[in-house]
């Protein structure tokens, strides 16, 4: 296996089947605790950017020369999309102190919001998914994770301010 392979795979998860970016994005989420509880929001953050950059990388390596641009045992980029989409309990916890888990609405709404979306492919991510090459391989599940995060960020606010749970 190549590097680019190892990476893009995550390390062989994009060839369990079935909805190999499903377990792209299940192998986010014990990732993203690590690095949240190692590090805080800001190793998070910068372990995400890199996932997007490396997974352009990877993306285009992976490909090259192939007719298939965008393999589905590529999940590199749900784990980036997922982690994106998980900001929006880490940056509230780190900031106010708050043990990550005690957020767990957050992590359950964060994951089945950006599979939704990284699926169904609403505007922008299904923009992107039209994108030939590794840009629209890596950032329609990017724009996925960001419409996620908003989605956990707005259900948190409905449920703690309007409903005052």
């Amino acid at each position: 296996m190549t590097l680019p392979q190892l990476l893009g795979t995550c390390c062989g998860i994009g060839y369990f089947r079935p909805a190999p970016g499903t377990w792209g994005s299940l192998a986010a989420l014990p990732l993203t605790y690590v690095l949240h509880v190692t590090g805080g929001f800001p190793l998070l953050a910068v372990f995400t950017v890199a996932s997007v950059l490396v997974g352009l990388w990877a993306a285009k390596e992976m490909t090259r020369g192939q007719e298939d641009l965008d393999p589905s045992e590529f999940v590199l980029d749900e784990l980036a999309g997922q982690m994106l989409a998980l900001w929006a309990i880490s940056l509230p916890a780190w900031l106010h102190g708050l043990e990550i888990t005690a957020l767990w609405p957050g992590w359950v709404a964060g994951f089945l919001l950006f599979r939704l979306f990284d699926i169904w492919k609403p505007g922008p991510v299904g923009w992107a998914d039209r994108k030939k090459g590794p840009f629209g391989v890596v950032m329609d599940d990017v724009i996925a994770g960001g419409m996620a995060a908003v989605g956990v960020a707005l259900l948190a606010g409905l449920s703690h301010g309007v409903l005052g749970l």
